[in-house]
C-alpha cells in the first residue's frame, strides 16, 4: 500500500485497522489507554491493557502468533506498545492508530 504525505502526517487509519481486525478470525483488539480513558469510551470488543502494564499481555494473549491490533488516543502509545510486544515475542502485532480518528460505534 502506498502512503501519501497526509497518511504519513496523520498515522495509521484506525477505521481500516478495525475493519482488518473484524475480518481476522481469532484476532485481538487492545486499547492501551489508561483505565479512565477506556471507561470513557472504547471500541466494542476491545480489551484494555494500559501501556504501563503492557507486559501483562502475556496473561491475556497466550499464543504469540495471534493477530493483535493496538490503538490508543492518537497512535503514539500504541506504537510504543507494539514495539514492546514485539520484544516479548508477539509476531503479528500492528499499531492501528488513535481512537480520536475513529468513525464507528463507541461503547462506554
Amino acid at each position: 500500500m502506498k502512503m501519501g504525505l497526509l497518511d504519513f502526517l496523520l498515522g495509521p487509519d484506525i477505521n481500516r485497522g478495525v475493519e482488518d481486525w473484524r475480518n481476522a478470525p481469532g484476532a485481538v483488539l487492545i486499547d492501551v489507554r489508561n483505565v479512565n480513558e477506556y471507561r470513557g469510551g472504547h471500541i466494542p470488543g476491545s480489551i484494555n491493557i494500559p501501556l504501563d502494564r503492557i507486559d501483562s499481555v502475556t496473561k491475556k494473549v497466550k499464543d504469540r502468533n495471534t493477530e493483535i491490533f493496538v490503538y490508543c488516543l492518537s497512535g503514539s502509545r500504541s506504537g510504543q506498545a507494539v514495539r514492546r510486544m514485539k520484544q516479548l515475542g508477539y509476531a503479528n502485532v500492528v499499531n492501528i492508530g488513535g481512537i480520536n480518528r475513529y468513525k464507528g460505534k463507541i461503547e462506554v
